[in-house]
């Protein structure tokens, strides 16, 4: 039987979207027949340009990555390419005014970041109501919590320089053409002779066959060049269509086309290092927020380090979502399917009403809408500068960002409960594929009463 009455804190009129003209008609939607596990690369309504960036994910098959700061100076960064084309009827954009709130935020995550060794738990219980914008906070905080920079502030600078030394090591030797890797093999064979000479050792004297352009053998670096340019491709169209409506990662101008290329390097590189995964289309919407955040940190030098930085944040992050990405798993129990089966358990356990309407009276399945919602980690679905809040909060549980985000995606159902229970199947696809504006304050903290719902 659906439950009779739901709690009163959800009859509450905050939590009900009023109907009206949807403004994200340019949004991309995933359709409804789509299984598979590529996500749909999108872009919902003009987008407001944060005035400092977000921080980097991370990859999967790779080892744990750590990262540190060099340089540990706060200062308010001055964004003159900053795109405030924010939608007048969007009440999730974020004031023009820094509220009272924020202030003692950012004066308490500035606190906790000056210790010698940073406490995390006070971390995350901060950073999880919101990172203000400014004094490049949120780049610090986003590689604290994701496990690039370890807590103790000592050990910031040599990490860095590790880690960022390593990743120059993997462009060049996973980037480089064939063409470039033979000649440098030409290069070693004649210093190889010219040391036999005096040595007696055998020289080599010509490349082999593995080498050789034409070579067909699995081992051949030209036969898996030609296997990876596919991909690269792939890689190349979709970090093309990022963020369209933003200047920071579309246009002629250098800076786009610098950003492009340092997502794409990024991307291959991954996609180099995890044979596994690969790369699958969406994972350059997850790369997006990072790159933006620590790229814009006010620091010129951790903002030149960006591409290093959102590298291994990316790999970390990717860690905990990586079987998403795998179309193997997908019916598995660590498979998207298996986790949007966890959102629909969960909406049933806390709204029955809702979830038999959805599920049972329209059958809407929820594949249809949270495919995208999940393995996006709801970038498509509100404006940057808000994505950009939620992934604050994502990030700070210390449970891992899937459990927040579930909570963050069964909230958004309810907060258009009103507008599902009067709607059909065609409406309500609609309605959650194009998901209206609402209070990203409002979300978090439903989603937050759903996780003290289920502790009692």
């Amino acid at each position: 039987m659906a439950k009779e009455r739901i709690p009163d804190w959800l009859n509450s009129s905050l939590w009900s979207t009023t109907p009206s003209v949807d403004d994200r008609l340019h949004r991309f939607s995933l359709s409804p027949t789509t299984t598979t596990t590529t996500a749909a690369a999108a872009v919902s309504e003009p987008i407001v340009q944060p005035t400092v960036p977000v921080s980097p994910p991370a990859a999967a098959s790779r080892p744990q990555y750590t990262v540190t700061s060099q340089k540990y100076e706060f200062r308010d960064p001055i964004d003159k390419n900053s795109n405030n084309n924010s939608n007048d009827n969007d009440q999730n954009a974020s004031p023009s005014g820094v509220s009272p709130d924020d202030i003692s935020r950012q004066a308490q995550l500035l606190a906790e970041l000056s210790k010698k060794v940073v406490n995390f738990r006070e971390l995350r219980r901060i950073a999880s109501q919101g990172i203000p914008d400014g004094a490049g906070i949120r780049s610090t905080v986003w590689k604290l919590l994701l496990g690039y920079l370890p807590p103790d502030r000592l050990q910031w600078s040599s990490e860095l320089a590790k880690k960022r030394s390593e990743y120059k090591q993997f462009k060049e030797e996973l980037l480089m053409n064939p063409t470039e890797i033979t000649r440098k093999l030409e290069k070693s064979a004649v210093d190889d002779h010219s040391k036999s000479e005096s040595s007696g050792l055998l020289s080599r004297s010509q490349v082999t066959h593995g080498e050789h352009p034409l070579s067909l053998g699995e081992s051949s670096i030209w036969n898996q060049f030609f296997q990876d340019t596919e991909i690269i491709e792939q890689i190349d169209r979709d970090v093309k269509r990022t963020h369209p409506d933003m200047q920071f990662f579309s246009g002629d101008l250098p800076l786009a086309k610098s950003n492009q290329d340092a997502l794409k390097d990024i991307l291959i590189v991954f996609a180099k290092l995890n044979p596994g995964i690969r790369y699958v289309q969406g994972m350059n919407e997850i790369l997006a927020p990072l790159f933006y955040v620590f790229r814009n940190d006010p620091d010129e030098e951790m903002a030149a380090a960006a591409e290093a930085d959102s590298f291994f944040c990316f790999v970390e992050l990717l860690s905990g979502f990586r079987d998403h990405f795998c179309k193997q798993l997908d019916n598995s129990t660590v498979g998207i399917r298996s986790t949007i089966s966890r959102l629909s358990q969960f909406l049933k356990e806390h709204d029955e009403e809702l979830w038999r309407h959805l599920e049972i009276t329209t059958k809407v399945n929820p594949q249809f809408y949270a495919f995208r919602w999940i393995t996006l980690l709801l970038t498509q679905e509100f404006n940057f500068a808000d994505s950009l809040h939620i992934w604050d909060t994502l990030l700070s549980d210390p449970e891992g960002p899937l459990e927040t985000l579930l909570r963050v995606c069964c909230a958004m159902l309810i907060l258009v409960r009103r507008r599902l229970l009067a709607g059909d199947f065609t409406s309500n696809l609609k309605l959650l594929q194009n998901y209206p504006s609402s209070n990203i304050s409002h979300l978090l903290y439903v989603a937050n009463k759903l996780r003290s719902q289920a502790s009692n």
